[in-house]
């Protein structure tokens, strides 16, 4: 049976290397898994990787509600658990698990018809319009899973698991590295392969397997074994307060997207390279951002459970921990990203073009990864006192106004051609920390007197 881990006891920092590390190693692996499918991508042609890239944003609209359940059920669970109210947690896992099942249904419907509007919006008549199409309506069969484990993997986070969801993705990453190739290309005088749409066969697949084992996993937790009945009928009381706190979450994510089709918007005019090189580039800089994605993710279920024990010094302590020790860790990411900019997007395409703007990308962005980390810091420490709206009005004006007003005022005021893109993201991204500072300030006021003690 796996053991839950109480935060509210014991060094924070502690805490937060048995959860950051593997979380940040099980993304590792994650991004290493859509490495392998942009690596692939590229095989087969720059039309084919620009496909990837913006199905991306578009299947990332669907995630994004995968995201918010997990927040949410990670800071209710993980609150009821700092409480010391072991039935109510329990009640809200189950509940989480048949909410992620109901939405995950709704929104594959929903995507299937909204797919080629979406598409429309982030690229021109073409090749790569065709390929990302053809992509997205192979991955939505995966929808489901993607929406399970990622509420199952929350009430597993709430319960300071990070190490269940490690394993899931270090497996997936070899099954999709084996099935790629397998997928794409056949086996010769064998069996023929199916191309590109091999790629999102390959993820159906292996991400239907990490549902399978989060959920036996969850089903083996602490949380589960609670006297309390498990009760998965849906019921209003519950549906009404996961919705309260994960559909906040849920529009955070969307409207960062909206950045993703601002930027696609603005890059198509510049042609497909632009377009694969805003897609390479981002994968690139997932890899340096994930020992800050580690910190941040920790900092949530630490948080909820130092917050629902009512221990507000350890709350605060846990918020600068996180913020200090990430700061200095993408300063050194920086360096990396302004030094090997070129060299990490060659070895994902050898189309010039992509190269150099992708290396463009990757050298203005370098200087923004420390706002990046205190951002997602944030975030998760409003997630865990269980104001997430705030995150959304954050993310309204920085994902959406601000990247489009910035972005617009370098493209074609100042005519600056593509780095005036990357110049109005990162614009947008400094002054969208600026307006969180000062949101959290007053939450942290109301909910735990203040910043400090």
């Amino acid at each position: 049976m796996s053991q839950s881990r109480d935060l509210t006891t014991g060094p924070v920092s502690g805490h937060f290397r048995a959860l950051a590390v593997p979380m940040a190693i099980g993304m590792v692996f994650t991004t290493l898994y859509n490495v392998v499918d942009t690596f692939y991508a590229g095989m087969i042609s720059t039309d084919a990787q620009a496909g990837l890239a913006i199905s991306f944003q578009v299947f990332f609209v669907m995630l994004a509600f995968g995201f918010g359940l997990n927040a949410a059920l990670n800071a209710l669970v993980g609150k009821a658990l700092g409480e010391k109210r072991a039935g109510q947690a329990k009640r809200i896992a189950c509940q989480g698990i048949t909410y992620s099942v109901l939405a995950s249904v709704v929104l594959s419907i929903i995507g299937f018809y909204a797919t080629p509007y979406l598409l429309a919006i982030v690229s021109e008549p073409g090749a790569y319009r065709a390929a990302g199409q053809s992509y997205l309506q192979v991955l939505l069969f995966a929808a489901p899973s993607f929406l399970v484990a990622f509420s199952a993997n929350g009430i597993l986070g709430a319960q300071g698991d990070m190490t269940s969801m490690q394993r899931a993705q270090i497996a997936a990453f070899f099954c999709n590295l084996v099935l790629n190739p397998l997928l794409i290309f056949g086996v010769p005088g064998v069996v023929g392969g199916i191309g590109f749409n091999g790629i999102a066969v390959s993820t159906a697949i292996s991400q239907t397997g990490v549902m399978v084992f989060i959920l036996h996993r969850v089903f083996c937790s602490d949380v589960m074994a609670h006297k309390q009945d498990a009760v998965f009928r849906p019921r209003g009381k519950w549906l009404n307060q996961i919705t309260q706190q994960a559909l906040p979450t849920c529009f955070t994510m969307i409207v960062m997207m909206m950045a993703g089709f601002v930027m696609q918007y603005f890059l198509k005019e510049f042609g497909a390279a632009a377009v694969a090189a805003y897609g390479v580039g981002l994968r690139v800089e997932q890899l340096i951002l994930l020992p800050g994605f580690g910190l941040t993710g920790a900092l949530l279920p630490i948080v909820a459970q130092n917050f629902g024990a009512g221990q507000f010094d350890r709350v605060r302590e846990a918020l600068w921990f996180c913020c200090k020790t990430g700061v200095l860790l993408m300063l050194c990411g920086s360096a990396v990203l302004w030094l090997a900019a070129p060299y990490a997007m060659a070895v994902f395409t050898d189309d010039p073009e992509v190269i150099r703007i992708g290396a463009q990308y990757l050298r203005v962005d370098g200087f923004i990864l420390p706002v990046y980390i205190v951002l997602f810091a944030i975030n998760s420490f409003l997630q865990a006192l269980q104001k997430p709206i705030y995150t959304l009005w954050v993310g309204i004006y920085r994902q959406g106004v601000a990247v489009f007003a910035f972005v617009w005022l370098f493209v074609r005021l100042f005519d600056m051609g593509t780095l005036g893109v990357w110049f109005g993201l990162a614009l947008a991204v400094t002054t969208g920390l600026v307006l969180s500072l000062v949101l959290s300030a007053r939450v942290a006021r109301s909910e735990i007197g203040g910043w400090r003690s």
